[in-house]
């Protein structure tokens, strides 16, 4: 079979202005990139506001393995099926991150013949909005230093900076650095750091932002500093906001690009704030949902960690409510979770299976809580066996929830066809107003994270370190206690250890810290050690990404 990047490289596209006027955008709406991308403009999406909105379908997964589980080839794939039964779909995604993509992943656009493209262009600069995130971060740090150069007014303390450089590339070696060494020319000397680009609060402002008076607005909230006597110093005290929306006005524009078989597909945001929401924006969410019957959006990681900040955090702030969720999953990938190692995967082993089915089960029976229809999508190998099957076929009969065989990464939209009908069916008759969150905007900070972790991760209690109770008491003085709240822990388990997989149950959740993202308008709190700037592995993804002499890229995947 040819390589993802091969079968990208032999589609034929369709000229951007051809996608844009088959969905009825106007040549003045839309801002092209080339060829085959373009930016959509805000005139269109104020055209479009008074228009009903169309279903939507949120994909989400089981807890990630090395085996994969093709949560993104789902997405795409579905919507090419859709296409392929007679519906008027629109793919909602979030934009790939130069570190994953040259650390671990090597591309982020589908894979096989369920494929976003121009490929090449998506995973590497696209249309510059990652570069732009990073420039606007790095000028609220840059005016941040000159402040305390400058005479330091506002009365920083040096110590208490929150905010930190970003580059969009994995690079451990700049987690901690000092800057303004050199004498007192070069500034105040200091510790900083240096995060990935989708990890800082300008990325996750980008995709909650209404439009661009909002984008002001919490940019100039973003919380940099304490003062010395402990007052909160923000982006618009020191005069940033003004310049870094400057930065941002045509990066806060969603990207129109398509899949392999010519389904639109709006491209914008990224994962952002280390939540693992891994979704586009809200605007590339409800401009999809206006210009189709049907917007298909993905969430980061398993359904604990995306699809829950999806529901709790992006639902809540933009008056979404979704009309049915997938859950992906494979044979493959339930096997590890039982207990297989990922070297013996392709082997029969329905006894590993019918234990790891359990993280299946507990994902689903999360998605139910939210009052959404639930579709289930086994992305199918070849090496999956009828008694393996059998044992999917079982549980999913159990929770009384429909399920489908997808070869999308095969076959493209032909393979999901099933899938496609199953989501239609489920979506047309879900009822908007069953909808719930998983706590109300009222509870008290502590109690919104122990509702996330006892519902949803299956966690006996949470246990709160000294620091982060004193963090949550004087954020909830600060005004702060409205606020959802964003659980980073590790994506590989529900619990905070990553070596249990299945289904855990019994366990205490430990939030170590908290911090507040005050632009973006949520509450973080760490369980673990979570990384906001990657390094690379032994064999970067890097390597094998190569260029030839015609300028054809070769490598991504």
């Amino acid at each position: 079979m040819l390589t993802d990047i091969e079968i990208a490289q032999q589609c034929a596209m369709k000229p951007i202005t051809e996608v844009a006027s088959a969905l009825g955008i106007r040549p003045e709406e839309l801002e092209p990139y080339g060829h085959y991308k373009a930016k959509l403009s805000d005139d269109l999406a104020k055209r479009l506001e008074s228009q009903p909105d169309g279903k939507l379908i949120l994909v989400t997964a089981i807890n990630p393995t090395p085996a994969g589980e093709g949560k993104t080839t789902t997405t795409v794939g579905l919507g090419q099926a859709m296409q392929k039964i007679g519906k008027k779909a629109i793919i909602a995604l979030r934009e790939p991150s130069l570190g994953p993509v040259f650390g671990i992943k090597g591309g982020a656009a589908g894979g096989g013949y369920a494929q976003v493209v121009p490929m090449e262009d998506i995973n590497l600069h696209f249309t510059g909005d990652m570069h732009a995130i990073t420039a606007a971060n790095n000028l609220l740090c840059a005016i941040l230093d000159n402040h305390m150069q400058q005479g330091n007014e506002l009365n920083i303390d040096q110590r208490r900076i929150l905010v930190k450089r970003c580059v969009d590339m994995n690079d451990r070696a700049l987690r901690n650095v000092i800057v303004g060494l050199g004498g007192k020319i070069n500034g105040v000397p200091r510790e900083d750091g240096f995060i990935i680009t989708v990890a800082s609060e300008v990325m996750a402002i980008l995709c909650l932002a209404q439009d661009l008076a909002d984008l002001k607005a919490r940019l100039g909230r973003i919380l940099v500093a304490y003062t010395y006597d402990g007052r909160p110093v923000y982006a618009k005290d020191i005069k940033a906001d003004g310049a870094m929306t400057a930065l941002l006005k045509d990066a806060v524009n969603p990207n129109l690009v398509q899949t392999i078989e010519g389904t639109p597909a709006i491209m914008h945001g990224g994962p952002f704030a280390n939540i693992a929401h891994g979704c586009n924006s809200v605007r590339a969410t409800r401009l999809a949902m206006k210009l189709g019957d049907y917007c298909i959006t993905e969430a980061g990681f398993g359904s604990d960690l995306g699809a829950e900040k999806f529901l709790d955090i992006k639902c809540r702030m933009a008056g979404l409510r979704p009309d049915c969720i997938v859950v992906v999953a494979t044979v493959r990938a339930l096997k590890y979770n039982g207990g297989v190692p990922k070297t013996e995967l392709s082997a029969e082993n329905v006894p590993a299976l019918e234990k790891g089915v359990e993280n299946l089960r507990a994902h689903v029976e999360n998605m139910r809580k939210y009052g959404v229809p639930v579709v289930v999508a086994i992305n199918r190998f070849g090496t999956d066996t009828d008694a393996e099957l059998k044992v999917i076929d079982d549980c999913c009969k159990s929770l009384g929830v429909e399920y489908a065989l997808s070869e999308v990464f095969a076959k493209g939209g032909e393979g999901g066809r099933e899938l496609a009908r199953l989501v239609m069916e489920e979506a047309d008759q879900a009822d908007p107003s069953a909808f719930a969150f998983t706590y109300p905007d009222e509870l008290p900070l502590a109690d919104k994270i122990r509702a996330v972790a006892t519902r949803i991760y299956g966690a006996k209690d949470v246990a709160f370190t000294p620091a982060a109770t004193k963090t949550l008491k004087q954020l909830t003085d600060e005004g702060c206690g409205h606020m959802p709240v964003c659980i980073a822990k590790t994506q590989y388990s529900f619990s905070d250890d990553a070596k249990k997989l299945g289904a855990p149950e019994g366990f205490t959740l430990t939030i170590r810290s908290v911090k507040v993202s005050a632009g973006a308008g949520f509450v973080v709190a760490l369980s673990g050690d979570i990384m906001t700037m990657p390094g690379l592995p032994k064999v970067p993804a890097a390597v094998n990404i190569d260029v030839t002499d015609d300028g054809k890229i070769t490598g991504l995947f």
